[in-house]
């Protein structure tokens, strides 16, 4: 297994990796802080990515599927393989970015370590798990070549982050040897909800003056209803993603903050998790 890559929107709930604007090169590799009156912060970052709406983007698919499966012992070092690999990679990738794998060294060796440990009790309780490896290994390659060039913001290497994300749901299914199959319904509507977020995020913050991307938003969050209701997820699914198609015809071209567009994105997480447990647990 490997670290779950979560997608970028500077500022709200979701974050995919380092990013010049962040300056997250300069926090995470030991040089000195910005003399701006936070030293502290600074060298909070060193250790922790500044991608805060990061971990609402980890937990989800994880907790939705724990929710349906009903957990079991593996389940919680496996939560631990997440948390840390993600930090493994984020700054993985960073140095893949800078080409100054020295400068993020510590960060390497502890969560490296800590993601191998945590490892080990899940590989021994479920061996199978190891069958996702591949998986992970093409999809963070995508996220390596995105970092080289300096690309992180692409759509494209969004979009592998996200299907990194919604491989936690067949991992969970398999620690609880529960078939990966049985947890299509819930991988297909947390991935639905999780790529309708990048494309609306972008509109309120990287892309807000694209018409575009607004468009291409809105008929996304369409589709996605119709395939909530055509695919049979429930009056519930449907019903939120009713309102996330709401959200996204409405609050595009509002300035609102990071801040607010974050929070706002934290109840849309929580709806989701409400009613993908309600209708498949």
């Amino acid at each position: 297994m490997s670290a779950v890559r979560p997608v970028h929107a500077t500022g709200t709930g979701l974050a995919a990796g380092p990013t010049s604007r962040d300056s997250a090169a300069g926090r995470a590799s030991g040089r000195p802080a910005a003399r701006s009156g936070r030293p502290a912060r600074g060298r909070r970052h060193r250790w922790l990515p500044p991608q805060h709406g990061a971990w609402a983007m980890l937990l989800l698919p994880y907790v939705a599927a724990v929710g349906v499966t009903g957990p079991r012992w593996p389940h919680l070092p496996l939560l631990g393989v997440g948390l840390a690999g993600y930090l493994f990679s984020y700054y993985a990738l960073l140095a893949v970015k800078t080409g100054r794998a020295g400068r993020v060294g510590p960060q390497l060796l502890v969560y490296g370590g800590a993601t191998a440990l945590l490892g080990v009790p899940v590989l021994l309780a479920r061996p199978a798990v190891l069958g996702y490896v591949p998986f992970y290994a093409v999809l963070l390659a995508v996220n390596a070549g995105h970092a080289r060039r300096r690309r992180e913001r692409a759509l494209l290497n969004d979009l592998a982050s996200v299907a990194q994300s919604l491989l936690m749901v067949f991992v969970v299914a398999t620690v609880a040897e529960v078939p990966p199959a049985d947890l299509v319904g819930v991988a297909a509507a947390v991935g639905a909800y999780l790529v309708g977020t990048v494309l609306y995020v972008k509109t309120m913050i990287r892309e807000r003056g694209s018409t575009p991307y607004r468009w291409a938003s809105l008929a996304y969050h369409l589709v996605a209803l119709a395939v909530a209701v055509v695919a049979g997820w429930g009056p519930v699914v449907a019903a939120v993603f009713a309102l996330l198609l709401l959200r996204a015809g409405v609050l595009p071209g509002r300035r609102l903050t990071p801040v607010r567009v974050g929070l706002i994105e934290m109840v849309g997480t929580l709806l989701v998790l409400a009613a993908v447990v309600t209708r498949w647990a």
